[in-house]
């Protein structure tokens, strides 16, 4: 019987050799596909919330977390194919599940302030998901704040955009870290740009997941961990893939650091930020529907 210790070092080698000869990707569920090598500690299984089909990956022990690449949680992958391709009452479909999937974690449904934190720069359109997401977020700390008898049934939520280290100077989980000791919410919501290594999934998944986000992680530059032990309270990430790993096309060594995006970045990348908004305003204030956000957003 191979023992546990020559497994651990075996999954080592095994990512080694992963990111030695794979195309990047932020993606849980893409990750969980690659790992050739069983481990405990990893569950799988699709799921339908409407007529949208969504998988989750539950990483649950050490060792899966290190033969995957990503942090111990569960991770969440809404399909929006039929989305991207003007079904009729996709998008409605494709919010819905993304609100309930939401509604799943008790992060969130034990919380009753928000904030927003919305990653990323509005200048690079592959990397304008979080600031376009802001803009469709119904923001209500000021109004709870002058008028709570109106505003009684709404959750608290606010918003930050928080630029890039190299417009800013700041990390953003530095400014985040500042923003949640001023304003104490119960539970942070994260948006950001992402990236895969497989074309079926490019602007056509968003991944939602209760172990918050490493912003640049997925282009190999690495920032300061947006999460429940940088901030001090849950964070849940979402996020959708703007980028591919030019890797997944090509052995060719000047691919190396090459990522590629869609001509048509720029359309779904809005598309994405509004179904990401709209999922958020009906999965942190009950009772609303795309009707109602849509009067108050628009």
């Amino acid at each position: 019987m191979v023992s546990s210790e020559i497994i651990h070092y075996i999954l080592i080698l095994d990512v080694i050799i992963l990111q030695a000869n794979f195309a990047r990707t932020d993606l849980a569920d893409e990750a969980a596909s690659r790992i050739k090598l069983k481990t405990d500690g990893v569950f799988t299984e699709a799921l339908h919330f409407g007529s949208c089909a969504v998988s989750r990956v539950e990483i649950n022990s050490d060792t899966a977390a290190l033969a995957l690449g990503k942090p111990k949680g569960n991770y969440y992958t809404v399909k929006m194919e039929e989305y991207t391709k003007r079904r009729s009452n996709a998008f409605r479909d494709c919010v819905t599940a993304i609100s309930e999937v939401l509604r799943s974690f008790q992060a969130i449904t034990g919380a009753k302030s928000f904030l927003i934190a919305c990653l990323g720069n509005k200048s690079v359109t592959p990397d304008a998901l979080g600031p376009y997401t802001a803009d469709g977020i119904i923001v209500t700390r000021h109004l709870k704040a002058s008028l709570p008898e109106q505003f009684a049934a709404l959750s608290t939520v606010s918003v930050v955009r928080t630029g890039v280290l190299g417009t800013t100077g700041i990390e953003s989980v530095d400014e985040l870290a500042a923003v949640c000791g001023h304003i104490k919410p119960d539970c942070v919501l994260a948006v950001d740009a992402l990236a895969t290594a497989e074309l079926g999934r490019l602007c056509k998944n968003v991944q939602i997941c209760d172990t918050g986000i490493s912003p640049g992680s997925g282009v190999g530059n690495n920032r300061g961990a947006v999460n429940i032990e940088a901030l001090g309270v849950p964070v849940i990430a979402i996020g959708v893939p703007t980028v591919i790993d030019a890797a997944a096309f090509t052995d060719a060594a000047e691919a190396a650091g090459l990522f590629v995006t869609p001509r048509n970045i720029d359309e779904l990348v809005r598309s994405s930020a509004k179904l990401i908004a709209y999922g958020i305003n009906l999965a942190l204030h009950e009772g609303l529907t795309v009707e109602d956000v849509d009067l108050l957003v628009e």
